[in-house]
């Protein structure tokens, strides 16, 4: 009986000094370390930091990932654009999938200071619906989803290679029904727009 009173009493300490979304938030993050939940990991080569004015040109390359999955062809160029819009006001996209030349192309001549190159470097579709298993009838192939994009920020006045990154991302097992790859790139590179404003440190 102490026992439970005294560990009723700590608890009760604890939370009077977390607030709820601080809780939320830390509970998210353990359901998705433990494969719960959608995660990803986000490989930086420079901790180098843009101003909330800088003008971004989101540009898609050409290439398609391995394996059976079948992404929209310009999906990272999208998710992208609808995760930096919220942190920087000047950015744009290109309406398609754009070589590295092109893209700097367009971007220069919309007077853009920086390039966000994207490619969708691999995913993978498992099993994730009764449709799927229909298709494939592979107990092998169940599970959750992957996906893995690479990013180039280049300055757009002297081609200098600000930063490149690496995201790698999972699908978690209460959020893998019916998802795709491409579902799990929003999340990460929102995270991305806020690390080059330094918001994330």
């Amino acid at each position: 009986m102490m026992r439970t009173l005294i560990l009723s009493l700590l608890l009760l300490g604890l939370s009077g000094c977390m607030s709820v979304s601080d809780l939320a938030d830390g509970a998210h993050s353990q359901l998705s370390d433990a494969g719960f939940l959608d995660h990803s990991r986000t490989q930086r080569a420079s901790s180098w930091r843009l101003q909330p004015d800088s003008f971004i040109y989101i540009g898609q390359g050409h290439f398609v990932p391995p394996g059976d999955a079948y992404p929209r062809p310009n999906v990272v160029a999208e998710e992208a654009f609808k995760g930096f819009v919220e942190y920087f006001p000047l950015v744009r996209r290109a309406s398609g999938p754009l070589g590295l030349e092109e893209a700097m192309a367009q971007a220069r001549a919309a007077g853009a200071h920086y390039l966000l190159y994207a490619r969708f470097a691999a995913a993978d579709d498992r099993i994730g619906n009764g449709d799927e298993w229909a298709d494939q009838e592979a107990v092998d192939r169940l599970g959750t989803d992957r996906a893995v994009i690479q990013l180039m920020l280049i300055e757009t006045s002297t081609r200098y290679l600000v930063d490149t990154a690496r995201i790698r991302s999972r699908g978690g097992f209460l959020t893998f029904y019916d998802a795709k790859p491409e579902d799990l790139l929003g999340p990460p590179l929102e995270d991305y727009a806020r690390r080059l404003l330094g918001l994330n440190e």
